[in-house]
């Protein structure tokens, strides 16, 4: 059995035709299936396309991230549903949710009125998510709270709902397990700086623990400072091994049965 890189961006590698040798790096590293994770438009339809082109390695879903919404946030997110009726269809609707680290930090008008928007996606693709009955993938920064607030609302079942890149501490965790949700954890776990990080891990535990790598981004270490890649998952097992005092086999075939029961992968026999 090998990793699942739970949440990844492959559009990088693949416009710099790097996305081959990327993919033979994840082979040797023993990372069996990756889940590249829609933002915006320009990734939608490519994903769809690589998942068909490496049907059981490359999984994919749809959704539009709080950092790409603008006033036409609607016309786009409308085209959402329609990535279901495709083959093959996403495993998740997202990444979706709120971010305020990136509004405008200057102009608070400006910063109220993206916040609004933004807001307003997430709503709606929440209600997609009831619709499709599909899990979804949450973007949270700066706005745990709101988006707490808004998955409750929403009457989405909380089982089906994973906080990405989760970079909160334990008690926001404890929020997550009392309602049955789920936080995945990327190279942030082996940051010098990262104890809450580790303390939130340590509170949902190791049987419901979800690795990822948000590649190109928060590369793990000893790679800190590079540009991420999928294979690089292999670091933050390696990490959370050692921090849960298991096998890096035990940590492996729990972490890959969570991500294939969540995300409804086929199990490789």
């Amino acid at each position: 059995m090998g990793l699942i890189d739970s949440h990844t961006h492959l559009d990088s590698f693949h416009r710099r035709g790097e996305l081959s040798a990327t993919l033979q790096r994840v082979r040797e590293q023993d990372v069996e299936a990756l889940i590249t994770v829609g933002t915006d438009t320009d990734d939608w339809e490519l994903y769809r396309k690589l998942a068909a082109e490496h049907a059981g390695v490359i999984y994919h879903t749809v959704g539009l991230h709080p950092c790409s919404v603008t006033e036409d946030w609607a016309d786009r997110v409308a085209t959402i549903a329609g990535f279901w009726q495709a083959t093959p269809r996403p495993v998740a609707l997202g990444e979706c949710g709120l971010d305020r680290f990136h509004l405008p930090q200057k102009d608070k008008a400006a910063a109220d009125r993206l916040f609004s928007l933004q807001r307003a996606a997430f709503a709606r693709q929440l209600e997609l998510v009831k619709a499709l009955d599909c899990p979804v993938v949450v973007h949270s920064r700066g706005a745990f709270a709101e988006c707490v607030e808004m998955i409750d609302a929403s009457g989405v079942d909380w089982s089906r709902v994973v906080f990405h890149c989760f970079a909160e501490g334990p008690a926001e965790m404890s929020v997550l397990m009392e309602r049955g949700g789920w936080g995945s954890f990327t190279g942030i776990l082996t940051y010098k700086n990262a104890e809450n990080v580790r303390e939130a891990a340590k509170v949902q535990g190791l049987e419901r623990l979800m690795v990822e790598t948000d590649a190109p981004y928060l590369t793990p270490v000893p790679h800190r400072g590079k540009p991420n890649e999928p294979s690089y998952v292999r670091h933050t097992a390696e990490f959370a091994a050692d921090m849960f005092g298991v096998s890096l086999d035990e940590l492996t075939e729990v972490t890959t049965r969570n991500a294939r029961g969540f995300y409804g992968l086929v199990t490789k026999t």
